[in-house]
């Protein structure tokens, strides 16, 4: 993948190996200190990286949802506490902004010369993330309960009301949704998620000033606020570590959650054989008659720190590499859409493959977005709580992103 530049609170690192080798990796000193989210793919990498530790060589992972909270902290250090951080489209941004990542275009031609063009974020002509999986929010959904109301797998939010509604009515669930509607950078998410799938752009053409207060601004709100109605009440806490719960507890109908949460899901841990059996997980949905899905896409990969010495990011690049060989991704085939060589798409990636080829657009990765993001996710939670009204929320967001984009220079 090649991208132009138009450019998180406290946990303990686990120790994932010490002692003798594990595994022949070739590398005879160094320290790899990884940061990452906290889910299951991420898991296998880092297990997988945690076998080249060894008495000269350290392995350590603090594998947070808060990681975007403690990042640019973290990696500004010097030495930076962490030789790695995880991202995706967005993450990545703050990163490159403040210099915190060193590019890895020496790293590949020493160590992984044949790494394909796909996995290399290269941007500004320089590689500055190995990508290794694909990721995407759609739909998951229980075809029993739809068989129960008589109802087919939804393909647009609209028809996802009507499954809804039909649902509370026949009296099988009284909050049978959920999405990650966390007040924060969840929220955030969702508007921008079903705002493009409005056909809406955030920012004016070629500007970094806001477009958001308008029709597909108040519209995207509104859809929000009616899904809601269908979950608990507390759904302004909603993370991913919640709604996987809810679900796998049986107690939703339909969720919007992101598609690397389906081999968790459809494992046998933590839910029973009636759940998994009848979980389906499809594309996300268009709404308000577009044809572009309601999502956006997003790839997963590591960077490299800047603020460590050469021997330290050569071993952290041979660790995490070692942590993706195929044998890895085969082994945990289901846990990801992965764009690494092991991988056969399976049941808990068909709903990132549906929503990446039904034309889903990338979430945007220029360096004023996070401002956005931050505004969104902090100024939306009045409006679903019923405290004030769509015009005023998104009016709260222009002023909230155009205080911060004028603060750093992005706005005059």
């Amino acid at each position: 993948m090649s991208f132009t530049r138009t450019t998180t609170l406290t946990a303990v690192a686990t120790i994932l190996g010490a002692g003798a080798a594990m595994a022949d990796c070739g590398i005879e000193s160094g320290r790899v200190a990884i940061l990452s989210n906290d889910f299951p793919a991420l898991h296998a990498m880092a297990e997988g990286a945690a076998e080249c530790a060894s008495d000269s060589v350290t392995v350590t992972a603090n594998q947070t949802t808060e990681h975007r909270d403690i990042q640019v902290a973290a990696l500004t250090a010097n030495p930076a506490e962490y030789t790695s951080a995880v991202v995706a489209n967005s993450s990545i941004v703050p990163l490159l902004n403040e210099g915190l990542i060193r590019p890895l275009d020496d790293l590949i031609a020493q160590y992984a010369p044949d790494l394909p063009m796909t996995n290399r974020i290269t941007i500004d002509g320089q590689v500055m993330a190995v990508a290794f999986m694909a990721n995407a929010q759609h739909l998951f959904v229980r075809d029993d309960v739809l068989a129960q109301v008589g109802m087919e797998r939804p393909t647009t939010y609209e028809e996802v009301l009507e499954v809804l509604a039909a649902v509370r009515e026949a009296g099988i669930m009284e909050h049978p949704f959920a999405m990650n509607t966390a007040s924060g950078w969840n929220l955030g998410e969702e508007f921008v998620n079903m705002y493009l799938g409005h056909g809406g752009q955030l920012f004016e053409a070629g500007s970094a000033a806001p477009a958001i207060n308008n029709e597909a601004g108040i519209a995207t709100l509104e859809m929000l606020a009616a899904l809601n109605e269908y979950a608990n009440p507390d759904f302004l806490t909603f993370d991913s570590n919640a709604t996987q719960a809810l679900w796998e507890s049986g107690e939703l109908a339909v969720a919007y959650m992101w598609g690397s949460r389906g081999g968790g899901i459809l494992d046998d841990e933590n839910s029973t054989p009636e759940v998994t059996g009848n979980t389906a997980l499809i594309g996300a949905p268009t709404v308000a008659g577009g044809d572009t899905p309601a999502s956006t896409l997003w790839w997963d990969g590591f960077t490299i720190a800047a603020n460590i010495s050469d021997e330290d990011a050569a071993a952290t690049f041979r660790a995490l590499m070692h942590g993706l060989r195929p044998e890895v991704i085969a082994a945990n085939n289901d846990a990801a859409v992965w764009l690494m060589p092991g991988f056969t798409p399976g049941a808990p990636a068909e709903g990132v493959v549906a929503t990446a080829t039904s034309g889903t657009r990338p979430y945007p990765m220029v360096p004023y977005v996070g401002l956005m993001h931050t505004a969104l996710g902090n100024e939306l939670a009045q409006f679903l709580q019923g405290q004030e009204s769509a015009e005023q929320a998104l009016a709260d967001v222009e002023a909230a992103y155009i205080a911060a984009a004028t603060e750093q220079g992005f706005l005059q």
